[in-house]
């Protein structure tokens, strides 16, 4: 029985690309812990063709409220073009939670400097939670092509200093 031989260098790059890999891993791995990044866990299904006639998702209910344990929770519909509220105001280092539904097609939701991105799908609830750690007005934007007017559909989360 013969056994394969393998080039001294070519050991050298195996131990090279797998170190690289452990590292990576390794960095992600921190950063989710010491960030508490995380991938959703909510799973929460919805029919998106009845989504108005929800007692949640109604468009009177539909916007911030604050909760008895002083946390907010935002209750948003993703729709083509636009995301409505078009509009939240949420205080500063808050615990905000994030509940969006697609009332047609794929979407997603993203805040520049922040850690509230999330993708909504049709036929389920995205629940994201966060606190925005700085005043100020920012964008809310869609982050997946979901159709001729994705370019025009944003919102905006006006972050006000606490009272």
């Amino acid at each position: 029985m013969s056994s394969i031989h393998i080039d001294p260098l070519e050991k050298k790059w195996i131990w090279a690309v797998g170190t690289i890999v452990v590292l990576t891993w390794i960095v992600q791995l921190y950063y989710a812990i010491a960030d508490s990044i995380h991938p959703p866990s909510n799973v929460e299904v919805i029919d998106s063709a009845k989504l108005h006639m929800t007692e949640e998702f109604a468009e009177k209910n539909l916007g911030v409220k604050k909760e008895e344990d002083g946390s907010y929770t935002v209750t948003m519909v993703a729709a083509r073009y636009g995301f409505y509220p078009p509009m939240i105001e949420v205080p500063v280092d808050t615990k905000v939670k994030l509940r969006i539904a697609s009332f047609d097609v794929l979407h997603g939701l993203h805040v520049p400097g922040s850690n509230m991105a999330t993708m909504v799908v049709p036929g389920y609830v995205s629940e994201v939670t966060t606190a925005f750690t700085k005043t100020g007005d920012f964008p809310m934007i869609c982050n997946e092509f979901c159709g001729l007017g994705h370019d025009y559909m944003y919102a905006k989360v006006r972050v006000l200093a606490k009272q």
